[in-house]
């Protein structure tokens, strides 16, 4: 197969590459679907094989598509922070005797959603003219919250050029500042390469005392402001936008998961947000003069709330293919298989709005824990320069496709159970198999904290 070649600006889409101890270990407060499968039999090869078919797809489909690797797991230094003691093995084993729940903590493949990885903001909105990328501190979800220092390492692997990238510390680990990423962050656009709309959705006002929700409200608008700020925004140019308190309560842990939007068009349910008039009104005023936006509500008559959640409609991709007119919504298989969505995909492609086609994708390892095609994905625009700059081994290509499928059968369990966390050859099994993972995608011999003792 011929290398597709990118020109121009082109938005790329980063995933996290399924680590070998994906499981299903119940640990994500809100998340119903992870709730729900708690305890069964995780497949990590084909979990981790399903993530590269879709990396394909977009690919094949003539999208820049980049890998995130996964994080070193269980993850010993934390371990040895929180007092285990000894070698590797020692703590391992001293840590499951006296505490399992921590160690499937410290196990999690959760950096797989790389949708939570970082929130990017792309040159041609930033003062400075660089790319400004802020890895999410995670700060609600214990699991989640040992993540931001990995990630920041990968994206400086991946955009390693000072002058055209800005690779931020994560927000401190404190209540008030919690920032999930990327997941409830939305960028609207005319083109890929002009200023566009950063719209920024919270779940709460840390300073308000707020306590309206059963489940975390994980976002705060604290965070939201430091990160505009630091990514030196145009305040014109900037929306901020709650979230429904209520659909936080049915399981909508993050605004991807009842809104997604790409170029000028805004996908949403119509319950994602507090107030959805002030809301739009608001976009509507930050992209005068730039654009106009497009809106699509679904109506809760034609998709209840719960199927929403439960199907992940808007947990997916909406992207721009270089051969079609209108935008494409890479959505889970779990959405064909729902009456609702389903039957609302196909009334949504049969009108003459900016959504003109719905491509269904196989990611349902990753959903029984949650997390549909969209949180698997970060989405960075990259200019030619950005992208000619970027980690080439960090892309997906026909041979790196074939490369990682083959890396992933040789190292990745058939099947893995929540107890197998507790096992020192799962861990080695991890441990080496990340380790030549590091050759495969030019991330350096130190990368991980294993290899640098």
């Amino acid at each position: 197969m011929n290398e597709v070649k990118f020109t121009g600006v082109s938005e790329a889409n980063y995933d996290g590459l399924i680590g070998p101890t994906h499981n299903y270990g119940g640990l994500s407060a809100g998340n119903l679907a992870s709730a729900t499968n708690a305890g069964l039999i995780a497949r990590p090869r084909e979990a981790a094989l399903q993530g590269l078919a879709k990396m394909k797809h977009m690919y094949d489909a003539g999208l820049v598509q980049g890998i995130l690797p996964p994080h070193a797991r269980p993850d010993v230094t934390q371990l040895r922070v929180m007092g285990f003691c000894g070698d590797d093995d020692t703590v391992l084993k001293t840590a499951w005797a006296v505490n399992p729940q921590l160690v499937r903590n410290m196990s999690s493949a959760s950096c797989m959603w790389a949708a939570n990885a970082a929130t990017v903001s792309p040159s041609a909105d930033c003062a400075d003219g660089r790319l400004h990328f802020t890895p999410a501190n995670l700060s609600t979800m214990l699991h989640r919250s040992i993540e931001s220092e990995q990630t920041g390492r990968a994206l400086k692997a991946a955009f390693n050029d000072p002058t055209m990238a800005v690779i931020h510390e994560a927000l401190p680990q404190q209540s008030t500042f919690a920032d999930e990423g990327a997941a409830n962050h939305v960028r609207l656009c005319d083109d890929q390469g002009e200023q566009g709309v950063e719209i920024f959705v919270y779940g709460r006002d840390a300073l308000a005392n707020e306590t309206s929700t059963q489940f975390p409200a994980r976002q705060t608008l604290q965070a939201c402001h430091i990160i505009a700020t630091r990514h030196e925004l145009d305040g014109e140019r900037i929306v901020f936008a709650k979230q429904n308190p209520e659909v936080i309560n049915a399981g909508a842990f993050h605004n991807d998961v009842v809104c997604v939007g790409a170029r000028r068009c805004l996908f949403y349910h119509e319950h994602a947000f507090e107030d959805t008039h002030a809301t739009l009104e608001a976009i509507r005023t930050a992209a005068d003069g730039l654009f106009a936006p497009q809106f699509v509500e679904v109506s809760n008559d034609d998709v209840p709330i719960n199927d929403a959640i439960k199907a992940y409609l808007f947990n997916s991709m909406l992207v721009q293919l270089p051969d079609r007119e209108r935008l494409t919504l890479i959505a889970p298989t779990e959405t064909e298989d729902n009456a609702y969505t389903k039957a609302y995909c196909e009334k949504l492609v049969s009108g003459n709005g900016p959504i003109g086609e719905v491509i269904f994708v196989d990611v349902r390892q990753s959903m029984r824990n949650g997390g549909g095609p969209a949180c698997l994905r970060l989405r960075v625009v990259l200019t030619e320069s950005e992208r000619a700059a970027a980690n080439q081994n960090m892309l997906i290509s026909p041979d790196s496709y074939e490369t990682l499928c083959k890396w992933v059968k040789s190292h990745y369990r058939e099947e893995l159970a929540p107890d197998d966390l507790g096992d020192p050859n799962l861990m080695h099994e991890s441990f080496t198999a990340l380790d030549e993972l590091t050759k495969i995608l030019n991330l350096g011999s130190d990368f991980y904290p294993f290899q640098r003792g």
